[in-house]
C-alpha cells in the first residue's frame, strides 16, 4: 500500500525521484526500492513524505485507492464513499463522515448548490457560525 502510495503521490505532484531523494536527503535508489516495495521508509521519513505531499500520515500509508480510484486525498479532504438517492430523494451520509463531524438523527443540514460545481451539504450550526462570523466582519467594518 505504502509504495504505491509514494510513488503515485510523486508523480501527481510531478516530482522524479531524483527531486523526493534530494528533499529528503536520501539516495534516488532508496525512493525507487520505497516505490518498488523492497523496502519501506522510516516513521521519519514517513512524516516528511506525508508533509512532502501534504496528506495525512495514515492515509500515507494505508490509503488503498483500489475500491474508488482516487489517489490519496489532502490533508482535511475526505472520500467518504458513495451515496444513492432514494426514490424520495433520501441519502445516507456515510457513519465516517457522520462521526468526523459530529452529525446524528434530528441536526439539520442545509443543501447549497452552484449549477458549475454541484450540490454541498453543510450542518446547520457551521453554517449558523460562518454567517455570525461575516455579519459581525461587517459591522466592525461599519464602525470604523
Amino acid at each position: 500500500m505504502i509504495n504505491m502510495n509514494i510513488k503515485n503521490l510523486r508523480i501527481q505532484h510531478q516530482l522524479t525521484q531524483e527531486q523526493v531523494a534530494e528533499r529528503l536527503n536520501v539516495s534516488r535508489q532508496v525512493i525507487v526500492k520505497w516505490e518498488k516495495g523492497e523496502s519501506t521508509p522510516d516513521i521519519q521519513y514517513c512524516m516528511e513524505l506525508a508533509k512532502l505531499y501534504n496528506v495525512t500520515l495514515d492515509n500515507l500509508v494505508n490509503f488503498n485507492e483500489q475500491g474508488n480510484g482516487l489517489g490519496v486525498p489532502p490533508k482535511g479532504k475526505h472520500f467518504f464513499g458513495i451515496a444513492t438517492l432514494g426514490e424520495r430523494g433520501q441519502i445516507v451520509i456515510p457513519k465516517k463522515a457522520r462521526d468526523l463531524f459530529h452529525l446524528k438523527s434530528g441536526d439539520r443540514l442545509i443543501i447549497v448548490g452552484d449549477e458549475e460545481r454541484g450540490i454541498a451539504i453543510v450542518p446547520e450550526q457551521m453554517m449558523s457560525s460562518f454567517f455570525n462570523m461575516v455579519n459581525l466582519n461587517f459591522k466592525q467594518e461599519e464602525d470604523k
